[in-house]
C-alpha cells in the first residue's frame, strides 16, 4: 500500500538530530538505570496506597532508555496507528511513485525532526500505542540532565518524576477499558474528516508545520490548522478533557505523596516550575506548536479540578471518575468541580470520606 511517511528514515533522522546525553561514566549509567527502576517500584506502592487503584491487567516492567531508544519506540507506536488508518483513508489506491517517493521521505524528515527535538526534552512517557496495555519508559539521559541542572537531590527527583509516569501507568491499567477509549477517540477523529485524501493532505501539513517551527521561531501557524469539520472539533473537545484529567491527576497524586516521602520536593518543584515557564523565544514558539503550553495548562487546569471534587467528595468518590466514558469529565465540567459531582453523584453528592 502506499506509505505515508518513510519511517525508517523518520528514525534514521530522529538518531541523527537528537542531542547528545549529558557525560557520564559506564559505571554512573549503569547506577541511573538500576535507581529508577527501583524508584518505579517504590513509586507505583505510595501511588497505589494514596489513589487506592491497582493494576487490573498485566503489564511489562518499566523500560529505562536513551534518547534514541524513546525516539525509535514512538515511530513504532505511531506507525501501528497511523498505517491502517492511511490504508483505511486511501482505500488502499496507490499514488504515483514520485509522489510517494517524494511525499513519505519528506513526511519521514519532518516527523524525524519533531521526534529528535521532544526526545531532547521528555523525562517519561507512558506509551500506549505500539503494545496493550502499553509500556512505561523513562528518558534517563534527560532525568540527569535536568536534575543536574536544578542542581536536585538525584533520589529525590527520580522518585518525583516515577511518581508522576507510574500514575499515567495506573491511569491505564487499573481501568482497563482506557486505552480502548483512548484509540477509539483517536479512530473517531480520523472518521470525523470530510474526505481521507483531504485529510492526509492536513495531516502532513501538520507535520511539516512543526518541523518547520523548529526552523523558524517567527511562524504563526498551528499545528490546530489541520481540525476543521465540527466533528473533529467534538472529538478534539472530548480528548481535550481525557488528558486534562489525566494530566492533572498525576499532579494532584505527586503532589499528594511528594512531602511525605521527597524530602526536598517543594525545592524540586518550584525549580521544575521555573523550568517550564523559561525558554528563548525559539523554544516558547516549538512548545506554542506542539501543544506543550496546552499542556502546561492542563497541568494546572486538571490539578485544580481533581482537588476540587477530592475535597467534595474523597478520594474513593473521585475515582468513580473512572467507572467508564460516560463518568469522565465533560470539557465544560473542568471548571466547575461542583456540576461533575452533581451529574456523577446526584445534586447532593456524598459525605467526603477519608479514602
Amino acid at each position: 500500500m502506499a506509505q505515508f511517511v518513510d519511517w525508517d528514515l523518520a528514525a534514521a533522522t530522529a538518531g541523527a538530530l537528537g542531542k547528545s546525553g549529558p557525560r557520564v561514566s559506564y559505571a554512573e549509567a549503569t547506577e541511573v538505570v538500576g535507581d529508577l527502576r527501583r524508584l518505579t517500584d517504590e513509586a507505583a506502592e505510595h501511588v497505589a496506597e494514596y489513589t487506592g487503584l491497582r493494576a487490573q491487567v498485566a503489564h511489562p516492567p518499566v523500560r529505562v532508555v536513551d534518547r534514541r531508544d524513546w525516539a525509535a519506540t514512538n515511530i513504532a507506536g505511531l506507525r501501528e496507528v497511523i498505517t491502517p488508518l492511511v490504508s483505511r483513508l486511501s482505500g488502499d489506491k496507490q499514488p504515483g511513485a514520485l509522489t510517494e517517493a517524494i511525499g513519505s521521505r519528506l513526511t519521514g524528515v519532518q516527523a524525524g525532526t519533531v521526534l529528535a527535538y521532544l526526545s531532547g526534552r521528555v523525562l517519561g512517557q507512558y506509551e500506549v500505542f505500539s503494545a496493550d496495555p502499553g509500556q512505561l519508559l523513562l528518558v534517563a539521559p534527560n532525568i540527569v540532565e535536568v536534575e543536574r541542572k536544578l542542581e536536585a537531590d538525584p533520589r529525590d527527583f527520580r522518585l518525583w518524576v516515577c511518581l508522576h509516569e507510574v500514575t499515567h501507568r495506573t491511569q491505564f491499567t487499573a481501568v482497563p477499558w482506557m486505552r480502548a477509549y483512548f484509540l477509539g477517540e483517536v479512530q473517531a477523529f480520523v472518521d470525523a474528516s470530510q474526505g481521507g485524501e483531504h485529510l492526509l493532505e492536513r495531516l502532513r501539513r501538520g507535520v511539516a508545520t512543526l518541523s518547520d517551527a523548529i526552523k523558524d521561531p517567527e511562524s504563526r501557524a498551528s499545528v490546530l490548522d489541520i481540525v476543521q469539520t465540527p466533528g473533529q472539533r467534538a472529538v478534539l473537545d472530548r480528548l481535550t478533557a481525557l488528558m486534562t484529567l489525566l494530566e492533572g491527576h498525576a499532579e494532584f497524586v505527586m503532589d499528594g505523596v511528594g512531602p511525605e516521602v521527597i524530602p526536598s520536593v517543594e525545592r524540586i518543584r518550584a525549580g521544575f516550575n521555573r523550568r517550564r515557564e523559561a525558554g528563548n523565544p525559539l523554544e516558547k514558539a516549538i512548545r506554542r506548536l506542539l501543544g506543550v503550553e496546552v499542556k502546561m495548562r492542563q497541568y494546572a487546569e486538571g490539578r485544580k479540578f481533581v482537588h476540587g471534587v477530592v475535597e467534595r467528595v474523597g478520594m474513593a468518590g473521585f475515582n468513580r471518575i473512572f467507572s467508564s466514558p460516560l463518568t469522565l469529565p465533560r470539557l465544560e465540567e473542568l471548571g466547575d468541580p461542583d456540576a461533575w459531582v452533581a451529574r456523577v453523584h446526584g445534586p447532593a453528592g456524598p459525605l467526603p470520606t477519608a479514602g
